[in-house]
């Protein structure tokens, strides 16, 4: 990782500009040309500096929904169920804790209904129950880290 790198990761925290052509600002602000900032951030993605590079939509503002949920797995059927959850649409990532409920993973649907159909659907297909943990509040904490 180089100095561009680190100056367009630092950057990349704080948003693209909202203007007609994000890239030839943020070029300008960083000195340099849109497609090598762009080609920048797809080698961070490659290499897994980055892994992941997209917007941030509010689902409830968009009329979906979305929560927190967790699993409590035996060990010798943690990959199997990570992948059956990878698979799933409505999982937007899943991880591992050291807990009791090892399992976590964040659902997005469009709807609130969709939420409650796909936490059936875990439970009917690992024999599992699913610790749901819908949101009850928003905060927006500021968080940023320096490269």
């Amino acid at each position: 990782m180089d100095e561009l790198d680190r100056r367009l990761i630092n950057r990349l925290q704080h948003g693209l500009p909202l203007v007609r052509h994000p890239w030839q600002s943020l070029a300008e602000e960083l000195g340099t040309e849109p497609q090598t900032l762009r080609e920048r951030v797809q080698a961070l993605l490659d290499d897994g500096t980055l892994t992941r590079f997209g917007p941030m939509f509010d689902i409830e503002r968009l009329g979906g929904a979305f929560t927190l949920a967790a699993l409590s797995v035996p060990e010798e059927r943690f990959d199997q169920v990570a992948e059956l959850l990878a698979a799933m649409p409505e999982v937007a990532h899943n991880y591992r804790r050291e807990h009791a409920w090892n399992m976590w993973f964040v659902l997005g649907c469009a709807t609130p209904q969709g939420i409650a159909d796909a936490l059936a659907r875990i439970e009917a297909q690992t024999s599992l129950l699913v610790l749901n943990l819908p949101k009850e509040e928003t905060y927006h904490v500021g968080l940023h880290f320096a490269v």
